[in-house]
């Protein structure tokens, strides 16, 4: 009898640090490879080897190329991985801005805490460098949506379209006629840039995120609220800061911005996108419209509407600009990138507005601001925090619980086991209890670093 071992590397009980390892006589694959985010005691997982060897693996399988699915794998191969790292287009191309610009900013965290003495570590050193990216780069390989590709005689894969970002897909892995089924991140049904997520119709055993697992997307005014943000912030002279993921979620507040303006809801103020990583996924939305709605007249007419910073010397120009107006910057949590120069300079103003968009994980600066912190800590300091803090849930790029339960709908078989991964252990015991109610299925929450034996 024939059995494959799965470890749950990452995302298990929890949002982040997305890896799960199917480990077999014939193959040895990870599906995805990401970093930990959040709480210290996950963030330093990041810091620790892997329990298993990752010189024996065959395959890393991207399902897109957020940091928390891809921003382990420099840190993989210095680990001794020498096989291929497979995913789409568009994935491989968001992965490699997302990685160089990890590692660039690691690379400057650490150079500043050292200069600065403000790190417990003498010296401090970044998680990986830019070398370690470049080796990674040289494993990528592209592969088709909807194409199924030949792992080994016993092991077949398909990446399958599901919204959520550019490139994001759905993993259908065949192993010994057993089909192991990915759900990645699951995008929304409606969604301003991407179009629907395809569904599974089979699945023996089924991987599925739990983001939203415990609540309902809000029916939000979106538009109105962001009118309304602009009026306070033109009427108080002051800045509207968004933390924005770099890629879609950007994206589409440009959209939403560009398209408050063509209706005349706003004025023409200042629009400033601090994001050199999110300003390199405009380009791969140029580079691959078929992965999305935006035609190429809208894709230009928005790019002129906004203002680029380039430059960390520009960072500054437009904190000191006096004009009323908006700042996109990442990251999207407040754990790291440009949004933080804003937050420290303007955050103790009461004419700044930060307005937080989509999830914010446990201990993250985005979820202490949406708790009502009074002061957040930036660079070894304590800043006041006077803003006015607002969030808009609506415009996240993952399924809620409806959608989720609807993806999984279109399954016609009833699946053998359904790991529920990729949430806060809340939001999966919920879902558990949900998907029960539906569908009658059995379901098992993991533990980071559990390991499940399956028979073939």
């Amino acid at each position: 009898m024939k059995t494959v071992q799965v470890h749950f590397l990452g995302a298990s009980g929890t949002v982040t640090g997305s890896k799960f390892y199917l480990h077999s006589e014939d193959i040895k694959v990870l599906v995805d490879c990401g970093l930990f985010q959040g709480i210290k005691e996950l963030r330093q997982q990041n810091w620790r080897p892997l329990p298993v060897d990752p010189s024996e693996m065959d395959y890393v399988l991207l399902t897109h190329g957020h940091l928390d699915h891809c921003g382990y794998l420099p840190l993989l191969v210095r680990q001794g991985f020498r096989g291929k790292i497979l995913g789409t287009a568009p994935t491989l191309e968001i992965a490699r801005i997302i990685l160089e610009d990890s590692a660039k900013i690691q690379e400057e965290e650490a150079k500043k805490a050292n200069e600065e003495a403000y790190s417990k570590h003498d010296p401090a050193l970044p998680l990986y460098t830019k070398t370690d990216v470049g080796l990674t780069l040289k494993l990528f390989e592209q592969v088709d949506e909807g194409e199924t590709i030949d792992l080994s005689d016993q092991c077949s894969v398909r990446f399958l379209y599901n919204g959520h970002i550019i490139g994001s897909c759905y993993l259908e892995l065949n192993l010994h006629g057993k089909l192991f089924v990915f759900s990645g991140d699951v995008g929304r049904q409606q969604d301003l840039l991407l179009n629907p997520p395809k569904k599974p119709e089979w699945a023996d055993y089924l991987f599925v995120e739990s983001t939203y697992g415990d609540r309902l997307h809000p029916e939000e005014d979106v538009e109105g609220i962001l009118t309304d943000l602009i009026e306070q912030t033109l009427y108080q002279k002051g800045t509207l800061i968004i933390p924005s993921f770099a890629v879609e979620r950007l994206q589409s507040l440009m959209y939403q911005l560009w398209t408050l303006y063509q209706k005349n809801r706003i004025p023409n103020i200042p629009i400033f996108v601090d994001s050199p990583m999110g300003n390199n996924v405009l380009e791969v939305f140029r580079q691959f419209p078929e992965w999305h709605k935006l035609s190429s007249s809208e894709y230009r007419n928005m790019y002129r509407h906004i203002n680029v910073v380039s430059s960390y010397a520009e960072t500054w120009e437009t904190i000191d600009d006096p004009r009323p107006k908006i700042v996109i910057a990442g990251s999207g949590m407040v754990t790291g990138g440009r949004v933080l120069t804003y937050i420290k300079q303007l955050a103790d103003k009461e004419s700044t507005t930060i307005l937080l968009v989509g999830f914010q994980a446990e201990e993250t600066r985005g979820r202490k601001l949406l708790e009502g912190a009074t002061e957040l800590k930036i660079y070894g300091k304590y800043i006041p925090i006077k803003a006015k803090v607002h969030h808009l849930e609506s415009l996240s790029a993952h399924a809620d619980q409806s959608e989720l339960l609807a993806w999984m709908g279109s399954i016609k078989n009833v699946p053998e086991k359904v790991f529920l991964v990729h949430g806060e252990a809340s939001a999966m015991t919920i879902y558990k209890d949900r998907i029960h109610q539906a569908y009658g299925w059995d379901c098992h929450i993991p533990k980071l670093h559990e390991m499940v034996e399956i028979m073939l």
